[in-house]
Parts: structure tokens; C-alpha cells; sequence
């Protein structure tokens, strides 16, 4: 779906990531970035199919700069060596969970999530689970979420029960997290093919459920 030529220029910019090499290679970005936003598009369109809301979602509300924001970083590599898309009602910058596409050679991943929410979306996205711990557990132990994610990211999981939990809690082990988000690895081929369609679609349905609790949680 995507031309090998967006892979490529990916590739050279983690070899050339500076700005002189950028700026003599602007047209061949521009090129690689179009191409991607039209594996955006694509996408919106066939999530709204499973909320009209998504419908609603612009390529620009969607993609994310290649520029890094390197301030508070020791790595001061001005660009990301990725195109990343969240699908997210209300823009990508909206506390809801979302889906996402990450495209990076030999890194590339489709999943979603609730990525290290603040405080307040925190603690509702916990007391969702509190509430509906059987259900949850189905979600993200069920047998489709499994093949096609294996599990929940445990990134920056808590070593004890957040505070007011019980540590015998049936969803302890999920209270814990800080972040609720699951990916599956796509291959740099798998995105070149007319298959990527089916795939993303594929993705988008199986963690579907799991992106409508945690936004529950915030209604």
C-alpha cells in the first residue's frame, strides 16, 4: 500500500539525522510524508465505519510532526525516524484513548490505547476496571486480542497496588498500569502490500473494545 521509497527515505534519515541532510532531501520527505497521509486517510475512513465520529477526524488532526521537541532530551537528534498517526476523537491531542500506526523500518507496529494518561483519566480508567474487572479481563485475556497483541504493555507498571486497591484485587495486576495500550508488529513488507489494508482493519476491529471501555471510563 505504501511505496518502498517512504520506507527508504526512513531508513537514510536515521543514517542522516541532521538538518542540512533534511533540507537538500526536503522533496523526497514531502513525498514519503504524502504517501503516509494517504495510509492516514484510508484509515479514518474505515474507522468511521465503526464510529461515525472518527469521520469527523481530519489527516492533520491525526499525524504527528517529525520534528522532536529535544529540550529536555540528552538525544538532540532534531527528527523522529518514524511517521506516527493517532486516531483519536477529538484530535490527537485529546485525552481519550485512540488508536495508532507507528511506521518505522523494522519497527512498525498498529495498536491503541490510553498511553500514560494524566491523574485524573488515570484514576477513572482504574475505577472503569474496579467496576468491571470480569469484563475487562475478557478484553485483553480474550482469545483474538491475545493472537493479535499477546497482552497489555506492562510499561511502567507499578510495583505495588495503587493506593485505596487491595493487592488481592481480580484485576490487581492491571491496576498497576500506567499506561493501557497494546501493538502488534507489522513488517516493513506487510506495509507495501495491497494486504495492509486488511491488516489495519484487522487491528482496528480486535482492539475496538478495548478503546471504547477506557473512553466509558471518562463519560
Amino acid at each position: 500500500m505504501l511505496q518502498k521509497s517512504t520506507i527508504e527515505f526512513l531508513k537514510k534519515l536515521k543514517k542522516n539525522n541532521n538538518k542540512v541532510w533534511f533540507d537538500d532531501h526536503r522533496e523526497e520527505y514531502l513525498k514519503a510524508k504524502t504517501d503516509f497521509e494517504t495510509l492516514v486517510e484510508f484509515s479514518i475512513d474505515q474507522l468511521a465505519k465503526l464510529d461515525p465520529a472518527y469521520g469527523l477526524l481530519r489527516v492533520r488532526d491525526c499525524v504527528f510532526r517529525i520534528n522532536r521537541d529535544v529540550r529536555f532530551s540528552k538525544d538532540k537528534s532534531p527528527y523522529k525516524t518514524n511517521f506516527g498517526a493517532g486516531f483519536t476523537i477529538g484530535g490527537k491531542k485529546s485525552p481519550y484513548a485512540g488508536f495508532y500506526i507507528h511506521l518505522e523500518p523494522g519497527n512498525s507496529f498498529i495498536g491503541g490505547g490510553s498511553w500514560m494518561p494524566g491523574p485524573p483519566v488515570l484514576s477513572a480508567i482504574r475505577q472503569e476496571i474496579d467496576y468491571h474487572a470480569e469484563e475487562f479481563k475478557k478484553l485483553v485475556e480474550g482469545k483474538k486480542f491475545k493472537q493479535h497483541f499477546g497482552s497489555l504493555s506492562a510499561e511502567d507498571r507499578l510495583k505495588n497496588p495503587p493506593k485505596g486497591y487491595a493487592a488481592d484485587h481480580i484485576a490487581v495486576e492491571y491496576l498497576k498500569n500506567k499506561s493501557f495500550v497494546a501493538g502488534k508488529k507489522i513488517s516493513d513488507e506487510i506495509f507495501l502490500e495491497k494486504a495492509a489494508k486488511k491488516e489495519i482493519m484487522t487491528c482496528f476491529e480486535t482492539i475496538a473494545p478495548l478503546i471504547s471501555f477506557l473512553n466509558r471510563a471518562m463519560a
